[in-house]
């Protein structure tokens, strides 16, 4: 049982992840929401919470925290992490994002009726570009999730990967949201955009619309770019390997 827990609780973490963060953005963007409109401030702070939810509890399964693939990634590059491994844990991870997409559905189940535009539904789900540049929508994804693992890595290497490490890694991705989120929506996180755009396909959702699938590989090959890089840099400027 002890050999599968880190990927139980990457699944549970990272569909915590998904309730609450893509939650928030249903809740701001559904019609008849208490939280309509709440904006992009109440967007960015209730992801950087879902960061630290997640964190925790796949943490406290047994995992290791990353709910996200790039985190495997970068262990294969740079802490020699098997392959294989790293593949269970994204298909944990990706497995658990749409268990969370899934949840939202059910917990907004009133309001999809409710809200009569397809992409305010489908963007409760996944992102989208606010300017359609496929060149620029890619830089965007991998410097955002350069800054992720960079950074990420630094706080762990000064000693704190302990109790602080969940809510400094929320504060971090509460930065990226509102220095760099706002042109592609801040994937960061192939899982967290794969994962329910694939429930946005298959859930019976009142009156949805596409999934943009044209778009969907900006938020996959974006951040593994980018995190390769960040865990390279890291490696050699921040851990000294």
């Amino acid at each position: 049982m002890n050999d599968v827990l880190p990927f139980i609780g990457e699944f549970i973490g990272t569909a915590v992840l998904i309730l609450l963060g893509n939650g928030v953005v249903a809740g701001a963007l559904l019609n008849k929401s208490k939280a309509q409109n709440a904006g992009w401030m109440a967007i960015t702070a209730g992801w950087a919470f879902a960061v630290m939810a997640g964190v925790y509890t796949a943490k406290a399964v047994g995992a290791p925290g990353y709910i996200n693939p790039v985190g495997p990634l970068a262990a294969v590059l740079t802490a020699g992490l098997q392959v294989d491994k790293a593949l269970m844990f994204a298909a944990a991870e990706i497995a658990g994002a749409f268990v969370g997409a899934t949840l939202v559905w059910l917990h907004y189940f009133p309001h999809w009726a409710e809200t009569p535009d397809p992409e305010l539904k489908r963007a409760c789900y996944c992102t989208a570009p606010a300017i359609r540049h496929l060149p620029a929508n890619v830089f965007g994804e991998a410097l955002a999730t350069f800054v992720l693992v960079f950074v990420g890595t630094a706080i762990v290497e000064k000693g704190i990967n302990g109790a602080l490490a969940a809510p400094l890694g929320g504060a971090l991705v509460w930065g990226i949201g509102l220095g760099l989120g706002a042109t592609t929506g801040y994937a960061i996180n192939p899982a967290r955009d794969l994962g329910p755009r694939l429930a946005h396909a298959i859930l019976p959702i009142t009156g949805k619309g596409g999934g943009d699938w044209g778009y969907a590989w900006v938020p996959i090959v974006g951040p593994f770019v980018g995190a390769a890089a960040g865990a390279l840099a890291a490696a050699k400027l921040v851990t000294g390997a």
